[in-house]
């Protein structure tokens, strides 16, 4: 949208809240430039430990180390320690930057929980960073989590309403008022957990630490996060969760399963976990995000019993049928490394030969605000470098696992071309992104999505009008058939929005969206 569209959304916001029109001012000014790429907003952690001599922040950062994929902006942890009160310590920063030797070595405590945050433009202030913790004068309790509660606009109304204040825009905090107002008349924290599963309508994988030792761990009734639990080995008795599987695994754990939609399972100091049982959504609907397989998870983690890997392989076998590339001369090049499960697929199933055609600088990290297009053209060739005598007098098969706005794909199809590229020919693995996200993926409104703004001006054949944007000689997305097969769940099982338009929440997310963006920090 333009200028003065922003300007006109700024008006009409029914609630005339300075948050919406500070938003509309941000767009207006041209001051938020994001990746061309779908973004997880976090990942958690939790340890516990049966001997409280053993200290666990050692464990929380080789945890969150293998999470750093699902958040690069900031890291936290919280500990126990037997003394009944919680130790907090978060910042700005990557994992190794956040936890140095000397702050590791003062947080002491056997029992903890850790995350990493991603966060967009604007929104980067420590005191957004987790594990939150809340204290008054009834309780207190640190909590970590991934997600996004997308009725929070109501939910922070109705507590304001009764007095409630709020020190943030993040939905963290819209929970842990909710726990605390719950538990007030609960007294149990099981029963109260059931209870604020009723009141938050959106995804969350939730760890709740406790001053005497316990970590409660919940996932969303229809699933839309992973959450997984296991041991470690040795002669204690130490119990993990984690969003993935990759991070026990980083540990030389053992999985034991994982956390089921709606499910309760709680560690405790004595070293035993136990599962306290499901919240009934009363439907067999499940929403597991289908953008965890094609990108935001690692290879190497299983989610629900369902290898990542394997889905991105596949992924690019289904695209190799689809969308098949005639050429007796071609290189498929994946762009690293979100393109490269499914090009090795797209190989195997075409018979073209795979080449590392692109490098890419893996000490050029995120940039939140490149301010203009010649900055971000500049990032884009600081962070990826074609290999000419892969790709000169070639014809590139260049896979991805998507395009959000197309920026970026269009500076590396030129890249290919000036490093000699007969032609370049894109296949994305995933079908195109169509609607914005409520759900915890930081996707931009439906006018700023390439496909989404042309199906809005009636594009007729957006396919080949985002191939000329891209510049690229050919364009195939992968099937929502494909898709489906590739991850090998039924369709109810999965949440497909971002593709379709069908929300899978009880609340219409679309309703006064520019609160909505608020609350996920996209101002």
């Amino acid at each position: 949208m333009g200028s003065a569209d922003w300007w006109e959304l700024a008006g009409k916001c029914q609630k005339n809240c300075y948050a919406c029109q500070e938003i509309c001012l941000s767009k207006v000014r041209g001051e938020i430039f994001e990746d061309d790429k779908p973004s997880e907003h976090c990942g958690v952690f939790g340890i516990s430990a049966a001997d409280n001599g053993l200290q666990i922040s050692q464990y929380i950062y080789w945890g969150l180390m293998a999470l750093q994929h699902r958040g690069q902006e900031a890291a936290g942890l919280s500990v126990v320690n037997g003394s009944n009160k919680i130790y907090t310590y978060k910042n700005n920063g990557l994992v190794p930057q956040v936890f140095t030797p000397e702050i590791l070595q003062k947080q002491w405590g056997n029992v903890g929980i850790g995350h990493v945050r991603y966060g967009t433009a604007g929104s980067r202030s420590v005191k957004n960073a987790q594990p939150y913790h809340f204290e008054n004068n009834h309780m207190q309790f640190s909590m970590s989590f991934n997600g996004n509660i997308a009725n929070y606009p109501t939910l922070r109304k109705e507590m304001e309403g009764k007095g409630r204040v709020f020190l943030t825009n993040c939905d963290t905090e819209i929970i842990a008022n909710l726990i605390a107002t719950t538990a007030m008349s609960s007294g149990d924290w099981i029963e109260t957990l059931k209870i604020i599963t009723k009141s938050l309508d959106g995804s969350y994988s939730l760890l709740i630490l406790t001053p005497e030792g316990d970590i409660y761990a919940l996932r969303d009734p229809m699933g839309f996060k992973p959450l997984v639990y296991g041991t470690l080995p040795g002669d204690q008795s130490i119990n993990v969760v984690s969003s993935e599987t990759c991070a026990i695994d980083a540990l030389g754990g053992k999985v034991i399963n994982d956390v089921q939609p709606g499910e309760i399972i709680r560690l405790n100091p004595d070293g035993h976990a136990k599962s306290e049982g499901c919240v009934n959504q009363g439907n067999e609907r499940r929403a597991l995000c289908m953008f965890e397989f094609i990108y935001f998870a690692r290879p190497d983690s299983v989610i629900d019993k369902i290898s990542v890997y394997n889905v991105r392989e596949k992924l690019g076998r289904n695209l190799a049928d689809c969308c098949p590339v005639p050429s007796k001369d071609a290189v498929i090049v994946p762009v690293p490394d979100s393109g490269r499960s499914a090009a090795m697929g797209f190989a195997k199933e075409s018979g073209i030969p795979f080449n590392e055609g692109l490098i890419k600088n893996r000490y050029v990290w995120r940039t939140f605000i490149t301010p203009g297009k010649q900055m971000r053209t500049t990032m884009v060739r600081q962070k990826l470098n074609p290999v000419s005598s892969i790709v000169k007098n070639k014809d590139v098969v260049l896979i991805d696992d998507s395009i959000v706005r197309g920026t970026t794909m269009t500076q590396i199809v030129r890249l290919l071309k000036t490093a000699g590229a007969l032609s370049v020919h894109v296949r994305i693995s995933s079908p195109p992104v169509r609607f914005p996200c409520f759900m915890g993926i930081d996707f931009p409104t439906r006018e700023e999505l390439i496909v989404g703004s042309k199906e809005q001006n009636h594009v007729e054949n957006y396919v080949e009008s985002v191939r000329k944007d891209i510049g690229a000689d050919t364009l195939g997305y992968q099937t929502l058939e494909g898709l489906i097969d590739a991850i090998g769940l039924p369709s109810n099982k999965v949440c497909l929005a971002c593709l379709n338009g069908d929300y899978p929440l009880r609340c219409n997310p679309l309703e006064n969206y520019l609160c909505a963006a608020l609350k996920t920090g996209r101002y």
